[in-house]
């Protein structure tokens, strides 16, 4: 497995990864919006963008976004997402780092291994507290940030969604990665 920034290179198995989502009732947490973005190019000209702080819109922050790879057969098997720092939105209701794994591919522990690769860019980002949010219910997501040290925080209730979101600390300071 592989966790590399996504290039024009991976256009085909971008497309193949965004169908997956395509279904009524999917949602594609930390792809940095891929699911509006039919063309791969578009996206990864979005992914670009939000990289620096000049560039990103005002409301948002700069991300750094990766593609979680398996090497057999260059598969995208999950997306993960770093926001760089909070602001009033990410730190009350999304934290620091997004992430799905494809539908095809879930129970199959990529998720926590997407993440405790993650874990390390963040430190070099200079984050040593990650937040990580996840939708009440979200079992999955639960136990994959339980696996990479969270810490349970609080329960908040995201009107605009009309969800309850679990927050999760993961202190990266001082803890070898």
């Amino acid at each position: 497995m592989k966790l590399i920034e996504p290039t024009i290179e991976y256009a085909e198995q971008i497309r193949a990864y965004r169908s997956e989502f395509l279904a009524p009732g999917m949602s594609m947490d930390g792809g940095g919006s891929l699911i509006r973005f039919e063309r791969p190019e578009d996206w990864l000209a979005h992914v670009e963008a939000y990289r620096h702080a000049e560039t990103v819109p005002p409301d948002r922050v700069p991300t750094t976004q990766y593609i979680f790879v398996r090497e057999e057969d260059e598969k995208i098997v999950g997306v993960i997402q770093i926001r760089h720092y909070l602001n009033e939105a990410l730190a009350k209701y999304a934290g620091h780092i997004g992430y799905s794994v494809a539908p095809s591919e879930r129970r199959k522990g990529y998720a926590a291994r997407m993440l405790a690769l993650t874990l390390p860019k963040c430190r070099e980002l200079g984050i040593e507290k990650v937040l990580i949010t996840c939708v009440r219910g979200n079992e999955g997501s639960r136990r994959t940030i339980l696996k990479n040290g969270g810490v349970y925080e609080s329960t908040v209730y995201e009107a605009e969604c009309d969800r309850y979101l679990e927050r999760y600390w993961i202190d990266i300071s001082g803890r070898e990665l």
